[in-house]
């Protein structure tokens, strides 16, 4: 029987209703999973493929033709906003069939999560924390919410797979399924996943049963791809030249920029006007100065503003507004945004995404180019890439123009090998452990330590945590009054703990920024860090604020709107660039040939940078002199096992080298002086790097590095062997540091 027949008469209908000609071939290979097999299942399909009905086809014909007893499905998706917008797709979906969708977030009425605690049935709709929420404060009721749970469908899995919240949310559902008594099948959603093997490993973690990764052949489809590439100010690299061959300019201007305006910044206004897109940056603050130069443009030429702005740290109110915007038809507007609309929420028909620099990730980038193309039309992406010009003195590696390499590199690697960043699984995640320790005993009460340990060390996610280190981290919670022990031997939640959970930002794990809520009158604008003093300003939401009071204690910023431009800040957002994208890079430089999708400046800028690295050797050794005894190191590999070589040369190898003064621009390259020459260099980076390696002797000393939400509340022990050993990639150091010894020895012979 083929899939559409083995479909209930309503989802057939369904079919008709919506004109589907014919089912997709993600449609067809899920329904023969879930309908034949009992295993879990990932299906990994592009943008707008029809994931999300290949999954629940089969899924809610199985509950017409046997309802569940409780809630039969978990749906669990990354963003409120991604919630709401399934919420009405399946709503449609499944009414005629009687089966109850709910959905369950901060921004849902308790009318509505009061019925489904009355009446729980069919599928339920949450984020991570909404079900830690309801893990903790619903406890006694789960076996009867969920005791015939058959499916948990996890939506965007591959945004689960780089940190914690992944890891918080398969602890989720295993302490779920054994508190109801319950082993759902588990089913993986995604359009960019790097090592499918490795995610339905991670997927089936604890369940006992193998995952279903249907292959499925993905259509040719056309980009409609550009890149180009601007000095933020005066002369730009292709302006003087008549010889080169690049692709032209896509389109004519739809507005002119003002006079003298930021030239990269100047494009996208010149061919955004009377179309909606996307701009997408890389950090708020950026999203924050990009907007404000948008709308300033706006105000300086007269026109009406059509500029949305959204981002992790604005209110939800500026968020909606964006979302709501974008999603009619009739507005033309343009959003800057940062990674919060790279996921698959419906912002309706977008023409173009433009990306100014380079995404971190191929995965970022596939997000972002699939936002766009819907409705037949090609998925459309213009890359702008911005650089201050190289002043005449600066040193070599400043002249690379980094960021253009890694923008070509990026696309190079899918185009060539459809290749997307493999998920990170083998970290120490103490800062979870911690968290899900607090959430067991705040859920369970007094439990013994032995108890506990079973409880929490049970979750397949801690698989690499020992029971030594556990003990370790209970002494210390001991110690610090976020565990008490009972007269009895038990363990309890202590005073310094439940200030922690008791926050209703205790159930999420991912960093938080966000410290001073920014108000101007009765309207939330967003949230800062560490505001600054009365009568300064700041950037939020768009435009210039000076601040009027600070509430310390309330950590409240009032203030009133002013004209003019200055930086916002929000905290660090460091990039984790993989090995493979930097040796990508690597080549750019060094082949010569040309990239169809590059402009006029881009092909010029390209052509500089290909000139200077064949007169100076940087894409072909890894140590350039700089003159005297200043050298630069470019060592392609990413940002972990970067780390790891910056440590293993200031503790191993200085004192042997004579090497002082270690700058990094990481992960691209490191200067420093040096009294060793370079034979010298790569002579004692061998001897020492085949040397055994403790990774504990690569922290420094006093060194803490907190990076992860609930680090703080750690002892120093593991803290610093969850860096050492989760997080520097020494392998990858030493493949490279080798593979260079050898290359050295090889031109001396």
């Amino acid at each position: 029987m083929g899939a559409f027949d083995r479909y209930a008469p309503f989802v057939q209908e369904y079919i008709y209703r919506n004109h589907w000609e014919n089912l997709r071939a993600i449609q067809v290979a899920a329904a023969d999973a879930i309908f034949n097999t009992d295993d879990n299942v990932l299906l990994t399909a592009s943008t707008a493929s029809g994931k999300t009905e290949a999954a629940f086809f089969p899924i809610i014909t199985l509950f017409s033709e046997d309802m569940p007893a409780s809630i039969g499905c978990i749906y669990i998706g990354p963003l409120k906003a991604l919630i709401n917008d399934q919420f009405l797709r399946l709503n449609e979906l499944c009414d005629e069939a009687g089966i109850p969708v709910w959905h369950w977030h901060g921004d849902v009425a308790r009318s509505h999560k009061e019925k489904l605690m009355k009446h729980p049935s069919g599928i339920l709709q949450i984020t991570p924390e909404s079900l830690e929420a309801m893990l903790l404060h619903k406890h006694a009721a789960i076996p009867r919410l969920f005791g015939d749970l058959r499916f948990v469908v996890i939506d965007e899995v591959h945004s689960l797979l780089r940190g914690d919240r992944g890891g918080q949310t398969l602890c989720l559902i295993e302490r779920l399924s054994r508190l109801a008594g319950v082993n759902p099948r588990r089913i993986g959603l995604s359009a960019t996943i790097g090592d499918p093997e490795g995610t339905g490993a991670f997927l089936s973690m604890g369940t006992g049963r193998e995952t279903i990764i249907p292959k499925i052949e993905a259509k040719g489809m056309k980009w409609r791809l550009s890149m180009e590439h601007f000095f933020v100010k005066d002369v730009q690299a292709g302006e003087d030249r008549t010889d080169i061959e690049a692709l032209p300019v896509l389109e004519e201007k739809t507005d002119d920029a003002p006079e003298n305006a930021d030239p990269g910044i100047g494009y996208i206004f010149e061919h955004t006007r009377g179309k909606k897109c996307l701009v997408f940056v890389n950090s708020r603050e950026e999203c924050e100065s990009v907007t404000t130069t948008l709308r300033g443009y706006c105000e300086r030429l007269h026109e009406p503003d059509r500029f949305l702005i959204h981002h992790g740290n604005l209110s939800a109110s500026f968020r909606e507004t964006a979302e709501g915007i974008m999603k009619d038809d009739s507005q033309y507007m343009t959003t800057v945004t940062t990674a919060t609309l790279e996921l698959g929420i419906d912002i309706g028909r977008l023409e173009r995404a433009f990306q100014i620099d380079a995404p971190w990730t191929v995965s970022s980038f596939l997000q972002r180019m699939g936002r766009t193309g819907r409705r037949e039309a090609p998925p459309e992406m213009w890359f702008v890439i911005r650089e201050d010009e190289p002043e005449i003195r600066a040193m070599l590696p400043a002249t690379v123009p980094w960021k253009l390499l890694q923008g070509i590199a990026l696309v190079q690697l899918y185009l060539e090998e459809r290749w997307v960043e493999p998920p990170r699984l083998d970290r120490l995640p103490f800062s979870l452990l911690y968290h899900q320790t607090m959430a067991t005993l705040a859920s369970c009460g007094e439990l013994s330590p032995g108890a506990l340990a079973d409880r929490v060390l049970r979750l397949s996610y801690f698989h690499r945590i020992n029971r030594e280190d556990y003990r370790i981290l209970l002494r210390h919670l001991i110690e610090t009054d976020h565990i008490q022990k009972t007269e009895q031997g038990g363990l309890i939640v202590g005073l310094a703990g439940e200030r922690v959970v008791n926050s209703f930002k205790f159930y999420g794990v991912f960093q938080e920024n966000e410290e001073y809520t920014v108000r101007n009158e009765s309207q939330e604008l967003g949230t800062v860090v560490l505001p600054p003093p009365v009568g300064e300003k700041l950037a939020i939401a768009g435009h210039v604020w000076r601040v009027l009071d600070v509430d310390v204690k309330r950590h409240l910023v009032y203030c009133e709107q002013v004209k003019g431009s200055i930086p916002a800040y929000f905290g660090q957002c460091p990039g984790d660039l993989h090995t493979k994208i930097l040796q990508r890079m690597r080549q750019v430089l060094r082949e010569e040939r040309s990239y169809p999708y590059l402009m006029k400046n881009a092909v010029a800028r390209l052509d500089q940078a290909r000139f200077t690295a064949s007169r100076s050797g940087v894409a072909e050794k890894p140590l350039i002199c700089l003159g005297g005894t200043m050298w630069c190191l470019l060592p392609w590999i990413g940002t972990y096992p970067f780390l790891a070589l910056e440590r293993f040369l200031k503790i191993k190898c200085a004192d042997k080298l004579g090497l002082r003064n270690l700058d990094s621009a990481r992960p691209y390259y490191m200067q420093f002086t040096m009294k060793a020459d370079e034979e010298t260099f790569f002579r004692v980076l061998e001897e020492e790097i085949r040397k055994p390696i403790d990774p504990m002797e690569l922290i420094y000393p006093k060194e803490l590095p907190l990076f992860d939400k609930y680090d703080e509340y750690l002892p120093a022990e593991l803290l610093r062997k969850g860096f050492a050993l989760g997080v520097l990639d020494i392998e990858g150091m030493r493949r490279a540091v080798l593979s260079w010894c050898g290359e050295e020895r090889a031109s001396r012979d």
